[in-house]
């Protein structure tokens, strides 16, 4: 995973199924086009503008979603063959369903945002360059148009960018209209199910069936959800929930957080190096503390993200605070 930047797609909830072949083609061209724009830059378009972009293409060819994790090697730590699977997964599940039980204890019934209305965040992001171990930290803001109808404006590393008003039929996930939020299921399988499925019909099918792909679909919209900062009551424990039932997650215990806070850390093992990007959270109470991400700058330096929501809100347009 990567900081609160948000994975935005445009896609037409209205658009007739497609086959299985075309499904796959899809997701091929879209999780390539990830790939290449997670390996973030000093210059050219932003992460957020990348991806968007890159789903944008793919939604031209009637794609139906993006993805994240892949399953485990099935091998315990000392090679082992058919225990690390099982005990990976019994304790990523014990960190996540303890994560949403420690939500349902905090949260509140929201206040439901307009349509015409932007969703205000705040977050600090504490960079090391690995070579050096020089610290610089961002604070970032961003408004974000609730129905996409306006410009939203964000900042990444201390860069302002706008985004564009999505097209007639666009949206971006995870979707911000509380409407749209609210017919999201809440039981956790159905959950997988229901956003695996994305622009198409739900094919009857179980987590169980899911291909290596999907599962690392699952996870990565699951996780991009997670950023959102307004949900209904009820929906972020219920993504916890469903995250621990996808196969593929692994802890990392021992980990540090942006405020300097011990955590446990939850990645995926489908992309590259699970150890690189995570989410982080309390050991003991399992409270959601922040992200670790990595980047690399244009001229090879690599450098280490450490990010945490510290503020966010309702608002009536952008640049204001509340």
């Amino acid at each position: 995973m990567n900081d609160e930047l948000e994975l935005l797609r445009e896609w037409d909830a209205d658009a007739a199924p497609f086959t299985g072949p075309a499904r796959a083609r899809a997701r091929h061209r879209l999780l390539n086009a990830m790939a290449h724009a997670d390996r973030r830059t000093d210059t050219g378009p932003s992460r957020r503008r990348a991806l968007r972009l890159a789903a944008a293409a793919v939604a031209a060819v009637a794609v139906t979603g993006t993805g994240v994790l892949v399953g485990t090697d099935g091998s315990d730590e000392d090679g082992a063959p058919g225990t690390g699977t099982l005990r990976v997964e019994i304790a990523a599940a014990t960190v996540l369903n303890g994560a949403a039980t420690w939500e349902r204890e905090q949260e509140k019934e929201p206040v439901a945002p307009r349509d015409d209305q932007f969703i205000y965040s705040k977050r600090i992001i504490k960079e090391t360059e690995q070579k050096t171990g020089k610290v610089k930290t961002y604070t970032d803001e961003m408004w974000d148009s609730v129905d996409v109808s306006k410009p939203s404006l964000t900042m990444e590393l201390g860069r302002e960018m706008w985004e564009q008003p999505a097209e007639k039929g666009g949206g971006v996930w995870p979707p911000r209209r509380w409407s749209e939020l609210k017919k999201l299921p809440q039981e956790p399988e159905q959950l997988v199910m229901a956003i695996v499925s994305l622009g198409s019909r739900p094919d009857g099918r179980s987590i169980s069936d899911l291909d290596e792909l999907e599962r690392f679909e699952a996870y990565w919209l699951l996780g991009e959800l997670l950023k959102n900062p307004l949900l209904p009551r009820g929906l972020r424990p219920a993504a916890y929930e469903a995250l621990a039932l996808v196969p593929g997650v692994k802890t990392i215990p021992g980990v540090r957080d942006s405020a300097g806070r011990t955590g446990v850390g939850i990645a995926h093992t489908g992309r590259g190096s699970y150890e690189s990007k995570y989410l982080i959270f309390d050991p003991v109470s399992y409270e959601f503390l922040g992200f670790r991400d990595e980047r690399t700058s244009t001229t090879g330096k690599k450098f280490i993200q450490l990010s945490h929501v510290v503020d966010w809100g309702i608002v009536d347009r952008v640049k204001q605070r509340p």
